[in-house]
């Protein structure tokens, strides 16, 4: 599961990176997320249907699937992430995958041992290089009943790499900057579809450390949540 993640980079410095062109040109970001939390609105990255060029959108994390009748009943958070084993099976992920991938524009993503056991210690990673990276996504469109439209996204996940595993079985899909053009590809036929990209990325192209407790709060944001807490409480433990 990814249900954390840092976005560093402002509109024209990702705009710049994925070469994207901003849609509306005025769209409207925060320079910087130290604690992306689902339901928020951040930049995607997708082909465009009139130009075939790519561009940039803001969209709500967890995907609202175009067949949905009341926003009621997208539960919880059962569509911010999908599944790589079951993106051509689940009716919420195949059409998506079919003709609706896109880029999700990080910097790095935070996780929680699986044990979750006390204390609740979050890990951060990213790419050893620093590099903005790209995580697998697939978007949709809803239309509520007054005919307003609603963009949203959902994060691809695979089994995880040998160092994930350390902390947690899953991990985000990671594409490599040569497959960008593939992933976003509407015209790909059945026989074409990306599903071999949707793989663990290499362990030694990134890296893990501690994250700070108080990431877990979706309030809290800073660059201060990718550093671990200095201070300890009298049994040596890490405060909550």
């Amino acid at each position: 599961m990814c249900g954390r993640y840092v976005r560093r980079g402002d509109k024209q410095k990702i705009a710049e990176y994925f070469h994207a062109t901003p849609r509306p040109a005025e769209l409207p970001m925060p320079e910087a997320d130290f604690n992306v939390a689902p339901t928020t609105y951040q930049p995607i990255i997708r082909q465009s249907r009139e130009t075939g060029e790519r561009e940039m959108v803001l969209a709500r994390w967890g995907l609202v699937p175009f067949f949905t009748r009341d926003l009621k009943d997208v539960k919880g958070l059962s569509t911010i992430n999908a599944r790589a084993e079951s993106i051509m099976k689940a009716p919420t992920w195949r059409e998506p995958f079919k003709k609706r991938r896109c880029l999700v524009p990080a910097s790095a993503f935070y996780e929680w041992p699986k044990e979750d056991r006390p204390p609740k210690q979050p890990y951060a990673f990213e790419l050893v290089n620093g590099q903005l990276l790209a995580f697998a996504g697939l978007w949709d469109a809803w239309r509520d009943k007054d005919g307003q439209w609603l963009q949203s996204f959902a994060i691809v996940t695979t089994e995880a790499n040998e160092l994930m595993h350390r902390i947690h079985p899953r991990m985000p899909v990671i594409l490599n900057p040569r497959d960008y053009d593939r992933w976003l590809d509407r015209e790909a036929t059945s026989e074409q579809l990306p599903i071999d990209l949707l793989r663990p990325y290499e362990s030694e192209e990134m890296e893990m450390y501690e994250a700070n407790p108080s990431v877990g709060n979706v309030r809290n944001n800073g660059p201060e949540m990718m550093k671990a807490v200095a201070a300890a409480t009298q049994d040596g433990k890490l405060p909550l």
